[in-house]
């Protein structure tokens, strides 16, 4: 049952300190991040913003999007989730997809190519793994409109009617499993054992991943206990990563390229999925403005480092001090305390060695515009 639910530098090392931030999560530079994504998407031949589309337009979708319309005027978090299947500039919902294809294209064929019967490429890309990348991209979706389910125990008047709240939550679960089915069917279809076991053993990692993340979310662990930076770093590779790059090592087998390759492939899909996380956990830390209200998660990797360099007790001590007295949390106190030492700066440092890790993985790739747009968007996920 899923739950309600990412050494040596290379010599491209990327510079993060003294620069403006440009993030897949920020709307402070839209236009630098539009054109690597337009310039991406064009190399691997059509556009991947909309790639679920085809199973999100299906006469059986269609009728579930009826029923999503009755939560308008609700908080319920599936309409949220619906509104990014359309246009998301913060989160880019697709970008799975289009990794998976660039990579793709990077590699090119391989000499076990011929064993390829019945497929042609199509901008350098096999039919298989345009569909390996849908399928990539139907399985993150679902996980998304699955984590939108509503606990109901902590549910407001403010929220909505709680019939609708009820209501959303079996439409995330029925759509979720929709679009998994979808993914599985596709999966099969691609006639590759190899690559099944691995998309497979990544939606298990996936439900593991959001097991413990709900689990360190809770108001109670997070003030306490929490997990350290290791840990950390573990459950948001399978929550976070494991489906990326996983997939970009499946892409490499369905191309019937080498081990390397294939180890090289989930390497940059790994590494890209981390500082993905990093630079979105980073966001509230480097963007917020005195006077601007602040949220943000205890479980960040900024937080985690900050209380793993203090120390329990100390982090105990700084929680009493930035207490309401409603006893509630004051997040621009506890912002300014986490600033004041070097949670930020660790953070900031770990992302930027993933992006340059993720430049070093694919260095061994043939230099092409392929190889260039994965530079790119490593750059973009690291620039700070």
């Amino acid at each position: 049952m899923l739950p309600a639910t990412w050494s040596r530098l290379s010599h491209r090392a990327l510079s993060c300190r003294g620069q403006r931030t440009l993030s897949l999560f920020s709307s402070s530079g839209p236009s630098d991040w539009t054109k690597v994504v337009s310039d991406a998407e064009k190399i691997v031949g059509y556009p991947t913003s909309f790639m679920s589309l085809r199973c999100l337009l299906s006469d059986e979708f269609s009728n579930v999007a009826m029923h999503v319309r009755k939560l308008v005027g609700t908080r319920h978090p599936l309409l949220n989730t619906a509104r990014g299947f359309v246009y998301d500039s913060k989160n880019n919902l697709q970008m799975r997809g289009l990794i998976v294809l660039l990579l793709s294209k990077a590699a090119g064929p391989s000499h076990a190519a011929s064993d390829l019967l019945g497929q042609d490429m199509v901008s350098g890309i096999y039919p298989s793994q345009r569909n390996l990348a849908e399928i990539t991209e139907l399985i993150h979706t679902a996980f998304l409109v699955h984590r939108g389910i509503v606990n109901l125990n902590e549910w407001t008047d403010s929220d909505g009617p709680l019939k609708d709240m009820q209501f959303g939550n079996k439409m995330a679960v029925l759509s979720g499993d929709f679009l998994l089915a979808n993914a599985c069917t596709g999966l099969a279809q691609l006639d590759n054992t190899k690559v099944v076991e691995l998309i497979s053993s990544a939606i298990g990692d996936l439900v593991e991943g959001i097991y413990h993340e709900n689990s360190n979310n809770t108001e109670e662990n997070s003030l306490t206990d929490g997990v350290n930076v290791a840990t950390w770093e573990d459950q948001t590779f399978l929550s976070h990563g494991a489906l990326l790059a996983k997939s970009c090592q499946g892409a490499m087998e369905l191309a019937k390229h080498d081990k390397e390759c294939q180890r090289l492939a989930y390497k940059y899909g790994r590494h890209i999925s981390l500082g993905h996380k990093l630079n979105s956990d980073l966001q509230p830390f480097v963007k917020s403005s005195i006077g601007e209200p602040v949220s943000f998660s205890l479980s960040t990797a900024p937080v985690v480092f900050h209380r793993q360099i203090v120390g329990r007790e100390r982090w105990n001590q700084q929680l009493q001090e930035v207490k309401t007295q409603r006893n509630q949390l004051d997040y621009s106190k506890l912002l300014a305390a986490v600033k004041s030492e070097k949670g930020v700066s660790s953070a900031v440092d770990l992302c930027c060695y993933h992006g340059n890790k993720a430049l070093e993985a694919i260095q061994a790739f043939p230099s092409s515009e392929a190889r260039s747009a994965l530079e790119n968007i490593a750059s973009a996920i690291t620039k700070f």
